[in-house]
């Protein structure tokens, strides 16, 4: 009897999110803002092919974010949702808030998602991303409450434990951000006609 790989081998599985790799139209800008903005180190790179691999954790992950050349896409066309970063301490996150602050970088939105409070900003070539603390709540996602960030770091604790206890069994989301994730998923009329003419999309 011959035994197939279906019936002796355990389904396959991620262990985790490896990395993320992002083509840029200016790699010198967007490197100095990865390394000398969020703190990235870089571990590796090739000048000739003009490819950079940054690490939060250089000990334990080569890299977590690769920036590469190439990208023929203009500023502002919708490709990258969002790229997060997580934070140990709240503290890091609002530490981060004042850095954007100093450096002029454009922000996003500051929330709380119950389980977790992020700051979304955008890096120079327009991609969105986060930086975020765990709050080691419990809340049932999708959960977006804006925040002021600049409150007393307890008494906004104490509000977003609050909130979870209210909403966490159900999730929460604000009506300007339902109509912002519904305004983000309209493509443009002509980038929808295109996708039809050529089958990506149904009809």
């Amino acid at each position: 009897m011959i035994c197939t790989a279906e019936h002796t081998s355990p389904a396959p599985s991620v262990a985790e999110l490896g990395h993320v790799g992002l083509r840029c139209h200016d790699l010198s800008r967007q490197l100095a803002f990865y390394t000398d903005v969020l703190g990235l180190t870089v571990t590796d790179h090739d000048e000739r092919l003009g490819i950079w691999f940054l690490s939060a954790r250089p000990d334990t992950e080569h890299h977590e974010l690769l920036l590469a050349g190439g990208r023929d896409a203009p500023v502002g066309v919708k490709l990258v949702q969002q790229v997060s970063f997580r934070c140990a301490r709240f503290e890091d996150v609002l530490g981060f808030h004042r850095r954007f602050r100093e450096h002029d970088v454009r922000l996003d939105m500051i929330v709380s998602h119950g389980n977790a409070i992020g700051v979304y900003f955008y890096d120079p070539e327009g991609n969105r991303c986060e930086v975020y603390w765990r709050t080691g709540l419990v809340a049932r996602q999708p959960f977006v409450e804006h925040i002021d960030i600049e409150t007393d770091p307890e008494e906004l604790l104490d509000a977003v434990r609050a909130s979870v206890e209210r909403h966490g069994a159900t999730g929460f989301t604000e009506e300007s951000y339902r109509a912002w994730t519904r305004e983000q998923a309209r493509a443009p009329q002509g980038a929808a006609g295109a996708a039809r003419a050529a089958g990506e999309v149904p009809e």
